[in-house]
């Protein structure tokens, strides 16, 4: 997400944990927030786009940091999190999407991502990577909430990289 918004020309502050400060910079973002020292909802800065990729603060905490016209977005929507974002877009005049990964997917975004990554314009961050028959140890260290990049599932004779 930092790489496309800052493809686009936006900017991007990163909310991480201390532990993953230089990686966030890396991807590039001009302001990192390390969320074990302070608050980025209580620091007075309002935001155009609020995405959380992780579901660590909810829409109700969030959505006081957006602007006027702010968008909230969120990959990880709980149905209380749904609820408070349609109360808050129709009586609050503050926007609020959620999507779930899959569903927006197209081979052209697919192909554009592709050529993104070949340019050199973004890349791709790995964190682990399971064989096939370890799927379920893989699935068991994404829900420990605390993955740097992908979990990759490797199939074949390679697998084991």
């Amino acid at each position: 997400a930092i790489q496309l918004a800052k493809f686009y020309g936006a900017e991007v502050t990163g909310v991480c944990s201390t532990t993953n400060v230089s990686l966030v910079k890396s991807l590039g973002a001009d302001k990192v927030i390390d969320y074990t020292k302070e608050d980025f909802t209580l620091i007075n800065l309002s935001y155009d786009v609020i995405f959380d990729a992780v579901g660590k603060r909810s829409f109700a905490q969030c959505k006081g940091s957006l602007t006027a016209k702010g968008i909230y977005l969120s990959t990880v929507p709980t149905l209380s999190i749904m609820l408070q974002m349609l109360w808050t877009s129709k009586i609050g005049g503050k926007k609020a999407i959620f999507t779930t990964a899959g569903l927006m997917q197209s081979k052209e975004n697919l192909i554009f991502l592709k050529e993104l990554y070949e340019a050199g314009n973004i890349k791709s961050v790995i964190d682990q990577r399971y064989p096939l028959e370890q799927t379920a140890e893989a699935h068991r260290y994404v829900d420990k909430g605390h993955k740097k990049g992908s979990v990759v599932i490797t199939m074949g004779h390679n697998s084991k990289s």
